[in-house]
């Protein structure tokens, strides 16, 4: 076989998988980014700020509610994909996990909540009817975010994509029809998000149901291995819970209604980066955790230097063009045009920093030290921001943003560097069911 021949035989197959992602996902994607730039152009300023807001903490709690436990599920299966009673087994104690996990976050949760938004004087009734729209998406997505796993195992894609359209398509044709006859409030915005979350949690669910056929039993052993693959990245899974919206918690403390929703706007704009990153758990960790390491290395600096290209092309074109960003965000935030190029930099650093930490958690490049590092360091360089820079501006903020996610892309090269040199992380043999 020619070298062309073998090139042709390995990029076809997974030129296939992108494209079928990039139909499937995709559509689902630029249905979601649809709906929050509608909600920014169709909603007020001060409403917006308060859909960025519970929103924006929603998917910290969501964080919050898995860490990282879920995407254990692939790696401990491995090559045992057709072990059905195996995967209902871990799903069992995945479940089990996290409901205790729930329980436990969910009322801490809330009282954070409350004291972040305490400084916008929101009004009792309003942050209560906020509060019980984010317990009840997170607790759906949650469960999505369980059973979506199982779907991803088994290679189900054409159902795990389908689901996803169909959710986000129909709360987008939702809020164009609230739209067409003059409805669209906060409630509306809110109710339809949290309608989609809740569907797509019930069909991954009946779905994988339907796939295993066998009812899985948890065990000690199983929950403890769980525990032991996921509690490396524990303390770096907390961490990215609050700094993946810091720059919305901050201002939310710090500034005025019109910043929070400036900063929620510009959040809007880093979706673009988002529908990408949702190929890693889907297509890049699977296809690196089954490469043979002789390919590995090769393979893996490929990878890296392409996505870092492109997300630099991208966030030179922001600073350009900022203009092209604003139209999408409309009238309302027009003077913001410094501020895209800033918002899309920050993104595109944590997009490369996000896509070597799937590549390192499919090869189990996990270790307890480049989480802590990370920490320590993006804390240190926060603190000496925070201290320095005027927070209640979205100028200010953003800098802070791209600060932090410098750090993460210099942890992320070390982690990758470190374990190509030691190895990864050693785990015990684990039975079959």
């Amino acid at each position: 076989m020619t070298q062309f021949q073998k090139a042709k035989s390995f990029l076809i197959p997974k030129l296939g998988q992108i494209a079928h992602f990039l139909m499937k996902q995709g559509v689902s994607m630029v249905g979601n980014l649809l709906y929050g730039l509608l909600c920014v152009r169709m909603l007020p300023v001060p409403d917006y700020a308060k859909f960025a807001v519970l929103f924006g903490y929603m998917g910290t709690l969501t964080v919050l509610l898995d860490i990282g436990i879920s995407s254990t599920l692939t790696p401990m299966v491995g090559e045992q994909i057709t072990n059905l009673q195996l995967i209902a087994n871990y799903v069992a104690a995945i479940r089990r996990l996290t409901q205790r996990l729930y329980l436990i976050v969910a009322p801490l949760a809330a009282i954070i909540f409350i004291l972040l938004v305490e400084r916008q004087h929101w009004g009792s009734w309003v942050v209560a009817q906020m509060l019980l729209a984010l317990l009840v998406a997170a607790w759906f997505a949650r469960i999505s975010s369980s059973y979506g796993a199982i779907l991803i195992v088994r290679r189900d894609r054409s159902h795990y994509y389908r689901i996803q359209m169909i959710g986000s398509l129909g709360s987008l044709s939702l809020l164009v029809v609230f739209w067409a006859f003059h409805h669209v409030n906060i409630y509306v915005a809110i109710l339809l998000n949290v309608a989609q979350v809740t569907f797509i949690a019930s069909s991954y669910f009946r779905r994988a149901k339907k796939l295993l056929g066998v009812r899985g039993e948890s065990s000690p052993q199983k929950e403890k291995a769980i525990v032991r693959l996921a509690l490396p990245n524990l303390p770096g899974t907390l961490f990215y819970a609050v700094q993946g919206q810091i720059t919305l918690m901050m201002i939310t403390v710090f500034g005025h209604t019109s910043s929070v929703a400036g900063i929620g706007a510009l959040s809007r704009l880093s979706q673009i980066l988002v529908f990408l990153s949702q190929m890693n758990p889907v297509l890049v960790e699977p296809f690196f955790a089954k490469l043979p390491a002789a390919r590995l290395k090769r393979m893996y600096l490929l990878a890296v230097f392409s996505v870092a290209v492109f997300a630099t092309i991208f966030s030179v074109v922001a600073f350009l063009f900022p203009q092209v960003f604003l139209w999408i965000l409309g009238p309302h935030y027009e003077n913001l045009r410094f501020e895209v190029g800033l918002i899309v930099l920050a993104s595109s650093i944590r997009y490369v920093s996000g896509f070597m930490f799937v590549i390192h958690s499919s090869r189990r490049f996990v270790y307890w030290w480049n989480n802590l590092t990370n920490i320590i360091l993006t804390l240190t360089v926060q603190a000496v921001l925070v201290w320095k820079l005027d927070l209640s501006t979205v100028r200010s903020v953003l800098y802070l943003n791209i600060a932090s996610a410098l750090v993460s892309l210099l942890i992320a090269c070390a982690c990758g560097v470190y374990g190509f040199l030691r190895g990864p992380q050693k785990m015990e043999a684990v039975t079959v069911a």
